[in-house]
């Protein structure tokens, strides 16, 4: 009776979880992100590439941004039409910008950001432990299995069966699970893994990260008690992270126009329209 209570609790988790990262939207900027109709006529008809920039700017100076492009350009995103939030990246298959992207997953043919990141955690860390208790349940029939004690044959097939796939998923999911535990350790994301944000003062990989217990905070919340639950608790609003140090913690885009400038004169090249795609972040 214990074991099927114990096996019961555990798929309920692992369905629940589920359940709650396929069907949780991924979030999209707010709309005093998107241009307006004006700025966007106006960006749009404007060829010089440097003038693209200051209307960027212009555009940026009230919004909490923090972060760059790898060339020191704004963020801006030409499909939605948008400065892009820190940590926030364009997901072509979603086709839109999602707050705090890691990745978009297959598994449950959702994009896993700020809205669903913690779901897909616990996803994870129940599906683990549902196939670790399968394995270690089917284990000693496995063992009467090789000492010869099973006689039915459509049973050996069975539990060979059930064992082997309860195995085979539970390591894949163990370095799975293992990768993103590590990347919450350093608040950082899968993309943020492979691409280091870029702050004022250049790249940083640790630009975002806290320390091990505020890390796990921004994740799972403050209270302890729901970190085990697929119920959302996660700090913040996805638009604006906490940053390591001081320093970069100034919108970068508030900084005086002859640094941009001075940017433009060095990086994009004259007399061609399509200069702009260096000073601003084209993401698929």
């Amino acid at each position: 009776v214990a074991y099927l209570v114990v096996f019961h609790i555990l798929f309920v988790l692992f369905v629940w979880t589920y359940w709650k990262s396929v069907f949780t939207l991924p979030i999209q900027p707010g709309k005093k992100f998107h241009m307006s109709y004006a700025d966007q006529e106006r960006y749009e008809n404007e060829e010089r590439p440097e003038v693209q920039r200051q209307i960027l700017a212009e555009i940026a100076r009230k919004l909490p941004v923090y972060t760059r492009t790898g060339n020191g350009g704004i963020r801006f995103c030409d499909r939605c039409q948008l400065i892009k939030p820190d940590r926030c990246h364009h997901c072509s298959v979603c086709a839109m910008c999602v707050l705090k992207m890691d990745h978009h997953c297959p598994w449950v043919n959702n994009c896993i950001g700020f809205s669903n990141y913690k779901f897909f955690l616990l996803f994870l860390a129940y599906s683990l432990l549902y196939c670790l208790y399968i394995a270690a349940t089917v284990f000693k029939y496995f063992i009467k299995y090789w000492t010869g004690e099973l006689t039915n044959g459509r049973s050996k097939f069975h539990i060979l069966f059930l064992l082997f796939v309860a195995i085979m998923f539970f390591v894949s999911l163990m370095f799975l699970f293992g990768y993103h535990c590590w990347l919450v350790s350093r608040n950082r994301s899968t993309l943020e893994a492979f691409s280091t944000p870029v702050f004022q003062n250049g790249p940083d990989k640790n630009g975002f990260n806290l320390g091990f217990v505020k890390n796990l905070q921004q994740v799972f919340g403050e209270e302890k008690k729901l970190w085990l639950l697929p119920i959302a608790s996660s700090q913040g609003d996805g638009h604006f992270f906490p940053m390591r140090t001081l320093s970069e913690a100034r919108n970068p885009l508030l900084t005086n126009e002859e640094q941009w400038e001075e940017d433009g004169i060095d990086e994009e090249p004259q007399g061609s329209g399509e200069a702009s795609s260096l000073a601003i972040e084209r993401e698929t």
